[in-house]
């Protein structure tokens, strides 16, 4: 007896067929339900079947069919709160992969922002450096021009000096001859012949 039900037990499952996996709410049951089987009565015939047999097959069979139509709709139910957590990652990855998308944009946008504050403090380094050479290269000049304008009046002072000497020594040379001749010089005394 029991082997007979060990035979026909797999076969209760009809619920999963072949095509692949059904939509929930859909299923294929068979037209007689756990409970029609327990309580089915059939007629005598000659030669028939052992209706204590028979009875207890449709008990083990109606106790089988029970069993799967629990496990079909547990597995039904498994199946809803697996695509409802599947559907949740997916929009969790949806929500990542914008995510992503808008910190690469963030990520490019501080980028090119950086590169035009560099390359506008580098303008403007070059800038100040610029007026800065301009303003040595200006003071270079004024202090040339008052060396140069220096030059020129040591020149001057040089020049007015040496005349200045050479007056002098011309002066002193003058002084000089004329000390001498004044030495050369005899007292002119009258004749006294030209007095009488």
């Amino acid at each position: 007896m029991s082997t007979n039900n060990e035979e026909t037990a797999p076969s209760t499952d009809l619920s999963a067929a072949p095509q692949g996996r059904r939509l929930p709410g859909v299923e294929r049951q068979l037209g007689v339900s756990p409970l029609e089987m327990r309580q089915a009565k059939f007629g005598t015939a000659m030669r028939g079947f052992e209706r204590s047999e028979v009875t207890a097959f449709l008990l083990e069979a109606a106790d089988g069919y029970e069993q799967a139509l629990r496990d079909n709709d547990r597995l039904r139910q498994e199946i809803i709160r697996l695509e409802g957590s599947l559907q949740q990652f997916r929009e969790l990855e949806g929500g990542l992969r914008s995510m992503l998308v808008s910190a690469q944009k963030v990520a490019d946008d501080m980028k090119e922002n950086a590169q035009q504050e560099a390359a506008r403090i580098l303008r403007e380094a070059e800038g100040r450096a610029d007026l800065q050479s301009q303003h040595a290269k200006a003071q270079a000049e004024d202090i040339q021009r008052e060396i140069d304008g220096l030059k020129l009046k040591r020149r001057e002072a040089e020049n007015s000096l040496e005349a200045t000497v050479s007056a002098l020594q011309s002066t002193l040379e003058f002084i000089r001859e004329q000390d001498g001749r004044e030495h050369k010089v005899v007292t002119h005394r009258p004749r006294l012949e030209s007095i009488a």
